[in-house]
């Protein structure tokens, strides 16, 4: 069976581990530990053909910094990770993440991926934001910051709620066919889609 690696990066507490654990069981993880490196595999069917879909969460911690790019090396896609209440994580996609992982697999395609999307209107969030002179990442902010860093696409979602959770993961593989036929030449048709050069 092939198998598409796809390695979540971006700070710590933004929701990565939440997101893989929420799509690969459908239970949402009630506390909070930091990943050092762990890795969960799915099955996804492409063209009718099984293929495993490892999914590779790291650290995001920069205890971890000089340990995290040993997980890069023939990775197929990133899942670049911000939280859509953490402004900080956000900026740090522009400033840490995407600059690492460019460094380490420049030809490597990337989605943005916004994470507790449940948050965005909770008023105790916006509140506690609001005493730092912020406010939640809108959509519209982020899909510019996407565009202007060449991300394949910016999506959302929400581990606790699992909103869009399986489409971020299960989209992974088309829009990798989109952005990247050479690294999935093996993807000859994808429901439907043809992989095909720009």
């Amino acid at each position: 069976m092939q198998t598409i690696k796809c390695v979540v990066v971006g700070d710590g507490a933004v929701g990565k581990t939440c997101l893989l654990i929420s799509y690969t069981t459908n239970k949402f993880p009630s506390e909070y530990v930091p990943t050092v490196f762990d890795n969960y595999a799915v099955t996804v069917m492409i063209g009718g053909e099984p293929y495993t879909l490892g999914l590779f969460d790291t650290a995001g911690q920069e205890d971890y910094d000089r340990l995290r790019p040993l997980s890069y090396p023939q990775t197929d896609v990133f899942l670049v990770c911000f939280s859509v209440v953490s402004p900080s994580s956000f900026e740090n996609v522009k400033e840490k993440w995407v600059p690492e992982i460019t460094h380490h697999c420049p030809k490597t395609p990337f989605l943005l991926v916004g994470t507790q999307i449940d948050l965005r209107d909770d008023p105790s969030t916006i509140e506690k934001l609001a005493k730092n002179k912020q406010k939640p990442i809108t959509p519209e902010t982020a899909e510019k910051l996407a565009r202007d860093l060449k991300a394949v696409k910016y999506v959302e979602c929400s581990a606790l709620t699992q909103a869009s959770g399986s489409s971020v993961t299960s989209g992974v593989v088309l829009d990798l066919c989109y952005s990247s036929p050479n690294a999935v030449s093996v993807f000859l048709d994808l429901s439907g889609y043809t992989c095909r050069g720009n």
